[in-house]
Formats: structure tokens, C-alpha cells, sequence
């Protein structure tokens, strides 16, 4: 299917996308999202469109120009969608930023990206803008969601839809002609890839992006205007973006709440039939599990019994067939007293979650599908519009990323690396025409990640291609994989960096994960035990050990972890070791924990390799 096909009866804008969306189903709601005393308020499309126009018409009042930027720094929440969408509806572009990105990178952000407003979600952000020398002087606007609008520069969110009211009352037709005026080719979106080293660079994406993206997705029919997505994602991210677009294709509605400590909450008030996330999120939700439950009796047991049998199914249900008599009745009485809480957990109604943004490990993937709950995953990159493969809910294929999306074309180059071509990839790199056509040859973008296609045409990522470390011994060894293999077996680890490159065998750094420490802790009668000392308990050691030898047996010999460093503090995005969506920073880690490293390895040559 080629770009024009799939394209040609599309709206050509996102403000376009929300007009079309609205005037089809006006009464149907939209999003809900939760108001200060945790009730869930509702937004139809009409009233989504309303507001959102007022704030465009705000925005246009204040000045703002043709794909001018204005940077959002706000987690994720209902603001953020109607400020973006606004965003768009006045002819403008939305900068992203991490609310939790450190002072050095918002100044380059804002900066580079030639952001001339900002929405800011409090006074903490707006600290970054006056704590930057000279930054002020480059922002003529400043909009704060919560918190007083004083000082010059300032507006506040309610001042903001006053204005648009104004501006409509006298110029009803403004944000009318601002859609119109904006096209495929308009720039929609500035996403600043948060990078393992350097600087972020900005990724130039435009609305023919998002509504290729939108429309693909659609005609996937995957899900449709009865379903209920929970919206937790950074919308900083590209991947939450899509979602949005996703959504003005499709018409299903959004519970919206980026509070990582109110999911649970949230999943069980708004019962949702999918959700998309992070592979850490995941692994989070599966090592509660593991951690909490019982190790002996019957409990024990009978859970262990319930996942056996869920193993066992597995064949039968992702092949559509009906499971032999015994194991059917095996697995109705699993789902019933112990797969059926889990569900619970997830609201009750949960059809499929996406995973994306990394590789899933297959071990999470299948412990959740024998529990009856399908993780699905999908592929693309900042650069691609976040979503150029997807394994239909129908019809997956463990392991594999799924079939590239219709309209989007896969090759895989001489040396593995995947290449990618169609609507969904990027206009090009802000400001940096040369790196720019260092990822294109003849048309088709270079991606950096090295995979395969079956026969079927479903995407397989094997490795990163600048990531891959090289033992002395000469086996390669995709640092990625061991991480995901340790962690999947491992329900108290919440973080790894497999080391490795030049020597000769794989060791890892190891952050435990708070949470299921201290319930470990509590068990072993240690609740009162700093964490940093509770990390190096010899009794804890122990117990990684055997979880670590467990996660070895899944690996190639080559690729085993030989030597192991538990450190006493977390990796963070304030000492650089984490980017602000949470992606480790694997040479900046080992380079700060270099005397850890060379500990591992000061009987190198002693090691059986």
C-alpha cells in the first residue's frame, strides 16, 4: 500500500484530525481524568474540541506564529493533551520536554529548539527558565498550568482561556483558518531524543507523521470508539504522542494520569481494555507478584501449579486451537483462583497491553500470557513516528515485533540493520542537515538496530549495532539481552548494566528494586535496615546468586554473567546516569563506577571464561 493510498481521504492536520473526530461523534466521551479529590471527571469530544480551541486562540492572542515553538515541561495529564492539541490547532509545534530533565539539557532543549513559549506545570519548572543564564531573555512567554502567574513573562492557565475566549468572541474563525493554513509538510512536533551520550538532538515531525500514524493503526483494526486506553505514558515521549493521534483515528477514549503511584488506583476505577507502557513497567507489575507470593505451602504451591498449567495452554491458545480436555479443565481452575486476581489488579476488562520504547523480554511476555494476559509488542524509533511494526492482537508472534505497519516498507541492509521507508519517518534533525543524511541512503532511513524478517514478514531485533560489546575471546554479546534476561528472573533487581566489552567474560552491576526489597526485608525481620546497607547483606547476596544462576540458564555460555556488583544507590537522571525516560546510560555508568568494574574483573585471567 503506497504513502498516497493510504493517505488520500485523510484530514490533513491534527487540528484537522480533532474536527473531523469531533464532528463525527460530538457526545461520545473523549477522556476522563482525575480531579484533585481523585474523581474521575469526562471530556466528550465536543467539549475536548471547546477548550482546546480557546487555548489555541489564547496562544494566537499571545502571539504565537506559524510552526512557532512552544515547549511543554509537564508530566503527563490532561493539560498536556488539550495544551498540544492547541498547540497544533494555532499552526504552531510542540517542543517536549521531560519534566524531570536536569537544568543543563532544558536550556539546550529550549535553546536549539528555538522554543519562544513555554507551558511550564508548576513553579519548578518555571525555576529552570530564571535558573538558565540569559534563557529568559530568549522566552517571551511563560504559561503555568499550576501555580500564580506573577512576574513579567507570566500567564496562567485559566488567564490562557480567557484570552481564547476573548480572541474567539472577536475573531470566531482564527483557529478555523490556522487548521486550514496548516498542512501534511507543517512541522507538528519537536522531540528531543534523550540519547545514551551527548546531547539530545532535536527530531523534526509533522503532521502527516501523526496522521499516517493515526491511519495505520486504524486500518489495523486492532481496537475501536468501545475500547478505553489508560494513559499513563510520558507524554514527552514519542510514543504517547502516537497514542494521541491514535486516538483521533480511532475515537476510542482516554483515562489519562501519568502518576506512576495512582496506576493501580486509576486501573481499578476506570477499568480499561488496554494500556501501553515501557518493558520496565512490565517487569515492575511481574516482580511485585513474584516477591509477594508465597515461596512454601499450599498457596505457594498452588500458584506455581496455576503457571505450569498456564505454560502448557500456551501453544494451544496462541495457535486458536482447542486445548486437550484435562489441561482446558486445568486452566479454567488456574484462571479462576489465581489468574483471575491478577486480572482484577488491571481492572477486570484488560483485552491486551503494548509494550514498546525497548525490547520485552519473552520470559515476561509468556509469564504474562500464561496468566491470560497478552502483552503485545511493537517497533519504531523518535526518528519513525514511534510505530512503524506492530504484532496484532490476533494474531502474535512471541519474540518478534510484528509485521511492518500498512504504508511502511522494512529492508534489512548487508550488515542486519534494519531499514525503514514511508510516511511515519521524520522531516529530519533540528538545525543538523549533515547528520541528517548520515541516516538516509537512497530514501530509507538506517535505524542502528540490527534484525531479521521471517517469512511472514515479522520484524525480529536481535541487537543494537553500535551497543554490541566484544569479548576478548571474540563472541559478540548484546548487552541489552543479558539486562532484560536478569531482570526477568530476578523480581528484586531493578536495574542492570551488563560490562563486558574487551574482556573475558560478561559481569553486571546490579540496582535492587525499593519496593520488593523491603518487602524482603520485612520477611526477614531487617524493615529497620537502611537500604544502602541492606544492599549488602550477605544473606541477600546469597539469595541473588541463585536468582542470577537462574537467569544464566538462559543464556549462552558466552553471554552468562560471571561476576556481579551489587552497588548501594540507584542510577539517576541528576548524576547522568539515566535519561529523563529512563533509559540507562550504559558508558556514562561504568565510566562513574569504574573502580566497581576492574574490582569484577582484578582476577581476569583466572576466570573460566
Amino acid at each position: 500500500m503506497t504513502q498516497v493510498d493510504i493517505l488520500a481521504d485523510c484530514p490533513t492536520s491534527v487540528g484537522a484530525m480533532l474536527r473531523w473526530r469531533t464532528n463525527l461523534a460530538p457526545n461520545q466521551a473523549a477522556y476522563s481524568y482525575p480531579d484533585p479529590d481523585e474523581h474521575w471527571l469526562t471530556l466528550t469530544w465536543q467539549q475536548t474540541q471547546d477548550r482546546v480551541h480557546r487555548l489555541a486562540a489564547g496562544l494566537l492572542a499571545l502571539g504565537l506564529q506559524a510552526e512557532q515553538r512552544v515547549a511543554i515541561v509537564s508530566g503527563t495529564r490532561m493539560e498536556w493533551i488539550l495544551a498540544d492539541l492547541a498547540i497544533n490547532c494555532a499552526g504552531g509545534a510542540t517542543t517536549t520536554i521531560y519534566p524531570n530533565t536536569v537544568s543543563s539539557d532544558f536550556a539546550h532543549i529550549v535553546t536549539h529548539s528555538d522554543s519562544t513559549f513555554v507551558i511550564a506545570e508548576n513553579s519548578t519548572q518555571v525555576a529552570k527558565i530564571h535558573y538558565a543564564e540569559g534563557l529568559i531573555d530568549r522566552v517571551n512567554h511563560i504559561i503555568i498550568i499550576d501555580g500564580d502567574a506573577e512576574g513579567p513573562k507570566m500567564t496562567g492557565w485559566q488567564q490562557l482561556l480567557d484570552l481564547g475566549a476573548a480572541k474567539l468572541a472577536e475573531d470566531p474563525e482564527c483557529v478555523q483558518r490556522t487548521i486550514a493554513a496548516t498542512g501534511f509538510d507543517t512541522l507538528a512536533t519537536l522531540i528531543y531524543t534523550s540519547g545514551t551520550t551527548g546531547l539530545p538532538k532535536g527530531v523534526e515531525l509533522t503532521h502527516r507523521n501523526w496522521v499516517y500514524e493515526g491511519e495505520a493503526l486504524r486500518r489495523m483494526e486492532i481496537i475501536d470508539t468501545t475500547d478505553v486506553q489508560y494513559l499513563w505514558l510520558p507524554m514527552s515521549h514519542v510514543f504517547g504522542k502516537a497514542l494521541t493521534a491514535i486516538q483521533l483515528a480511532i475515537g476510542f477514549s482516554s483515562a489519562v494520569d501519568g502518576r506512576l503511584d495512582k496506576i493501580m488506583a486509576g486501573l481499578a476505577a476506570t477499568k480499561p481494555t488496554f494500556m501501553a507502557g515501557a518493558p520496565r513497567i512490565f517487569e515492575k507489575v511481574r516482580n511485585a507478584v513474584l516477591a509477594g507470593q508465597p515461596r512454601d505451602g499450599f498457596r505457594g504451591r498452588m500458584i506455581r501449579g496455576a503457571f505450569n498449567v498456564g505454560k502448557q495452554a500456551q501453544p494451544y491458545r496462541l495457535a486458536g486451537e482447542k486445548m486437550p480436555f484435562l489441561i482446558g479443565a486445568q486452566y479454567a481452575a488456574a484462571d479462576k483462583l489465581v489468574f483471575s486476581k491478577i486480572k482484577d489488579k488491571l481492572g477486570g476488562n484488560m483485552k491486551f497491553m503494548v509494550s514498546g520504547s525497548a525490547k520485552l523480554s519473552s520470559q515476561v511476555q509468556e509469564w504474562f500470557y500464561s496468566a491470560g494476559l497478552l502483552v503485545i509488542e511493537g517497533y519504531g524509533l523518535t526518528e519513525t513516528s514511534a510505530v512503524s511494526a506492530f504484532n496484532h492482537p490476533r494474531t502474535p508472534r512471541f519474540g518478534t515485533v510484528g509485521p511492518a505497519l500498512p504504508g511502511t516498507e522494512i529492508r534489512i541492509a548487508d550488515d542486519g540493520e534494519v531499514l525503514l521507508k514511508g510516511p511515519g519517518i521524520m522531516r529530519g534533525y533540528h538545525h543538523d542537515p549533515e547528520l541528517t543524511a548520515e541516516v538516509f541512503t537512497d530514501g530509507w532511513f538506517g535505524t542502528g538496530d540490527i534484525g531479521r524478517l521471517d517469512e511472514d514478514g515479522y520484524l525480529r531485533i536481535t541487537d543494537r549495532k553500535k551497543d554490541l560489546m566484544k569479548t576478548s575471546g571474540g563472541k559478540y554479546v548484546a548487552p541489552q539481552k543479558v539486562e532484560s534476561v536478569v531482570a526477568a528472573n530476578c523480581p528484586y533487581v531493578g536495574q542492570v548494566v551488563a560490562v563486558g566489552d574487551g574482556r573475558k567474560f560478561v559481569s553486571a552491576l546490579l540496582v535492587l528494586d525499593k519496593d520488593n526489597l523491603a518487602k524482603w526485608a520485612g520477611r526477614h525481620g531487617k524493615s529497620d535496615v537502611p537500604y544502602a546497607q541492606l544492599t549488602q547483606d550477605p544473606e541477600l547476596r546469597t539469595l541473588i546468586e541463585r536468582f542470577i544462576a537462574r537467569a544464566n540458564s538462559h543464556l549462552e555460555r558466552w553471554e552468562t554473567v560471571k561476576r556481579f556488583t551489587i552497588l548501594d544507590h540507584e542510577f539517576t537522571v541528576d548524576d547522568g546516569g539515566v535519561t529523563p525516560n529512563q533509559k540507562l546510560r550504559r558508558s556514562i555508568i561504568v565510566a562513574q563506577h569504574q573502580a566497581e568494574v576492574e574490582a569484577m574483573y582484578a582476577d581476569e585471567n583466572e576466570a573460566t571464561a
